[in-house]
């Protein structure tokens, strides 16, 4: 479904400081590399600002400080001027979303299997070969995409959406406006074994896991159920495709983890943490809120300052490469050497 939006249909919704045709339409938001008289752009990283001069765009939204430079540009055109045009530009998606995508009609489908015990609010879409379990409650206005399966007793909140093939598991919980890609697994159990005789013996996975509202959930992704107590994702919790959260891991608020990030057991992530992809965080180690850890980092104790925290070894040329990781695992030795030589000059 297409669209075209008036440069007053943009700012009467969202605001901004506007130079330009009201009337002008826009039908399309993209980069300002390639755009057309017709696509409204934005510039929120420096890096881009020498396309800014020669970009077609129609409409390109700015901070204040690139305001008059925007306005000068030699294809013309609008300007919307905000304080922080990459918000506004999240915000944009948002609108168009909201208008190009119809909404789910309200109903169950004939091919799904609801128990009669289960609660499903009547605003709510459950597509097809959707089985809910018994006790399950979803919640006004939720959205079940196709083949879903929820489990016994587990609670959807009221405007959740969850695309197809997603899996919630018995006893489990998602709070409200939370978004589950294609995928996903909650509930699955965790990782516990206990060593006897050569082999191993099931530990088992008593706990659920507790998800809060506003999170959002990538494709792929598995969050593991907790061994006694619950596996916890507070609100606002953003998580990329393809991340695996261990058994009783507890993510604090409004923590944001790129893709292939992986959490072992026990693991407690604090607030307004990021991780970036590929990252590693050992079980039973604690981040304070406020700890961004770069991508491919392997955390292997627990931080408990607020920071930046990087562990990435520099890629070379693999002769370089060797050469540098053979003299690494002499460094203790040289230590030991540079310590006997201070020792003798005293």
């Amino acid at each position: 479904m297409t669209i075209s939006l008036t440069l007053a249909d943009i700012t009467a919704r969202l605001g901004g400081d506007v130079t330009g045709d009201p009337a002008m339409r826009l039908d399309r938001i993209g980069p300002l590399s390639g755009a057309t008289a017709s696509t409204v752009s934005f510039l929120s990283n420096p890096r881009y600002r020498s396309q800014l001069a020669d970009t077609a765009a129609g409409c390109v939204i700015v901070a204040p400080a690139q305001a008059d430079e925007a306005r000068a540009r030699p294809a013309g055109g609008a300007v919307i001027v905000t304080p922080d045009p990459y918000l506004y530009f999240a915000r944009l998606t948002q609108l168009w979303a909201r208008l190009t995508r119809p909404p789910e009609s309200a109903g169950v489908h004939a091919s799904a299997v609801v128990d009669a015990t289960a609660q499903v609010h009547a605003t709510a879409h459950v597509g097809p070969m959707v089985c809910i379990g018994p006790g399950a409650v979803v919640g006004e206005g939720a959205v079940i995409g196709a083949q879903t399966v929820i489990g016994r007793d587990v609670r959807i909140g009221s405007h959740t959406r969850i695309a197809p093939r997603v899996v919630v598991g018995d006893g489990c919980s998602v709070g409200e406006r939370c978004i589950l890609h294609s995928g996903v697994v909650i509930g699955a159990d965790g990782f516990g074994f206990a060593p006897t005789e050569g082999r191993w013996e099931k530990i088992e996975q008593l706990g659920a896991v507790r998800i809060g509202h506003d999170v959002e959930i990538g494709a792929n992704t598995c969050i593991d159920r907790g061994a006694l107590d619950d596996t916890v994702l507070e609100d606002g919790v953003k998580l990329d495709n393809l991340i695996q959260i261990g058994h009783n891991v507890h993510v604090g608020r409004n923590t944001a983890m790129a893709g292939c990030v992986g959490v072992a057991g026990s693991a407690r992530i604090g607030a307004g943490c990021t991780v970036g992809g590929g990252a590693i965080i050992l079980g039973h180690l604690q981040l304070a809120d406020g700890v961004h850890v770069s991508a491919a980092t392997v955390v292997t104790r627990s931080i408990l300052k607020p920071g930046q925290y990087s562990g990435v070894f520099p890629f070379d040329d693999n002769a370089a490469w060797e050469k540098n990781a053979a003299t690494l695992r002499h460094l203790h030795t040289l230590r030991d050497r540079v310590r006997a030589l201070e020792k003798k000059n005293v």
